[in-house]
């Protein structure tokens, strides 16, 4: 059985995850936007965190692990190259570390573009992949650090995950990023219909995070440069892949 995902929205548009494991009863945070919400999760299950895993340096991504190490005394995990502007961690990580979270073994994956250092967390048992602000739900992360190579890379260590891998990502973008993909690729039906599911999901209050790697790949412009029609849509048939991703990056930047 998959490890039990719990999604939690935190601060105004960010979002934690529990991972929890019934046999073990071992429970993991990713990410720590503010500890109040994940305390509350965590106390209605009557469930005990073990430990935080945290994917960049970003405050709304870190600023609730204080307390939360305060109140339960977890272990937290988090990139060697961005340890210097971490809370203190129990364990610094670099790519091809392993983590265990439950009987499941989490594969430490650099993601660096949004920023250098990002770390992403791949469970193939469960099927989940924790992305934070690499690759989002219909979009990616903005370049703070890294250059459109790095992050082209980046995307392309997680497209080439297994498809129904769950992509969580860190915030509710989802909509303002499929607004801006439908200006890239408007004739595209499956971005089309997502757009009218995600529409609906967000008038009824509910996430659309986790999302599905396959619905990614056929309707997030990120993972989607290297096609010859996004190139000619983009008026750059002949660029590199990476030259493609980066001129989407820009329209998104002043989308």
């Amino acid at each position: 059985m998959p490890l039990e995902l719990v999604t939690i929205a935190c601060l105004k548009d960010n979002y934690a995850y529990l991972l929890h494991d019934t046999a073990s009863g071992h429970t993991t945070v990713i990410d720590v936007p503010d500890a109040g919400p994940i305390l509350t999760a965590l106390a209605s299950r009557n469930w005990h965190l073990d430990q935080i895993l945290l994917t960049h340096h970003h405050a709304d991504h870190i600023q609730g692990v204080p307390e939360l190490v305060a109140a339960t005394q977890a272990a937290v995990l988090g990139a060697k190259a961005d340890q210097h502007r971490l809370p203190p961690l129990t364990r610094a990580l670099v790519e091809g570390d392993t983590v265990k979270i439950g009987p499941e073994t989490a594969q430490v994956l650099d993601v660096s573009g949004h920023t250098m250092g990002h770390i992403a967390f791949h469970l193939p048992t469960s099927g989940y992949a924790f992305t934070a602000d690499s690759l989002m739900a219909g979009g990616c992360g903005r370049l703070f650090e890294g250059s459109p190579a790095t992050m082209w890379a980046s995307l392309g260590k997680l497209a080439s995950l297994a498809p129904e891998t769950f992509i969580c990502s860190g915030h509710e973008y989802t909509a303002s990023n499929l607004a801006f993909a439908a200006t890239i690729e408007p004739g595209n039906s499956a971005l089309t219909a997502r757009i009218e599911r995600v529409t609906l999901a967000r008038a009824e209050g509910r996430a659309t995070v986790p999302s599905r790697l396959s619905g990614e790949l056929a309707t997030n412009p990120f993972l989607r440069a290297g096609l010859l029609h996004i190139k000619l849509a983009v008026g750059l048939p002949d660029a590199s892949d990476a030259e493609v991703f980066a001129e989407i990056r820009r329209r998104k930047d002043h989308f």
